[in-house]
């Protein structure tokens, strides 16, 4: 029989997308081109290096968070996201 699961996806739907990615390198795995607050999110949790969970990862992990309820602009998100990026030594 069929069965429905029921799968949230409310917050995929209300993305932010940027106007253009941020390549981050994560090694050894590669690049990966991140396009939106949500992908932001779940890189800056499950991706980033622990070494670099500093001032500019909670910064952007919370510009990025901001931004998928409203409070932020994707501008700033994407600011940000690059700027932790950069101080990691993770931007392609």
């Amino acid at each position: 029989a069929y069965q429905k699961t029921n799968i949230r996806t409310e917050h995929v739907m209300n993305d932010v997308w940027f106007s253009e990615p941020v390549v981050i390198d994560f090694e050894p795995s590669g690049h990966r081109k991140v396009s939106s607050c949500f992908e932001a999110v779940e890189c800056l949790d499950l991706r980033w290096p622990r070494r670099a969970r500093d001032r500019a990862w909670r910064s952007a992990s919370r510009v990025c968070r901001d931004a998928l309820d409203g409070l932020r602009s994707p501008t700033e998100a994407r600011k940000t996201l690059r700027k932790a990026a950069k101080a990691a030594g993770l931007l392609a």
